[in-house]
């Protein structure tokens, strides 16, 4: 059995891993993205203006990511939203729902105790390759 090629997902247009981990792994036709904070990446700092703020943002840092790694949107098949604040549920979900209009994929959403840099949502997502799709 040969091993599966992985590769380190490096996004120019998305905010920089704050840790020791990488934005996004590739895997095969998979791509496998760190959780993404409503950061701004201009200024390294959450955006203002709440949950649907935050909420946008982190949708389209994963853009970003995805995008460079050869996917997109529309090919996640899998996400796990963190909310520091399950009341913010229907806020966030509406913004969800802007970038996922036809055939979501599959969701997990949890509440967590608390999320890096103060941050009120957090999301990470499992995708295909464009490729994948013969595209």
């Amino acid at each position: 059995m040969q091993p599966i090629e992985k590769e380190v997902i490096i996004a120019e247009k998305a905010p920089k891993a704050i840790g020791p981990y990488s934005v996004g792994i590739r895997a095969g036709y998979l791509i496998f993205t760190a959780g993404q904070l409503g950061i701004d990446r201009s200024t390294g700092e959450l955006v203002a203006g709440g949950i649907e703020a935050e909420t946008k943002q982190a949708l389209l840092n994963l853009q970003n990511i995805l995008e460079s790694a050869g996917s997109g949107i529309d090919y996640v098949i899998k996400t796990t939203v963190f909310l520091k604040d399950m009341n913010d549920f229907s806020r966030m979900n509406a913004v969800y729902g802007e970038f996922f209009k036809e055939e979501p994929p599959a969701r997990s959403t949890v509440q967590v105790a608390a999320l890096p840099k103060g941050g009120q949502v957090e999301i990470d997502v499992i995708a295909i390759l464009a490729e994948a799709h013969g595209v």
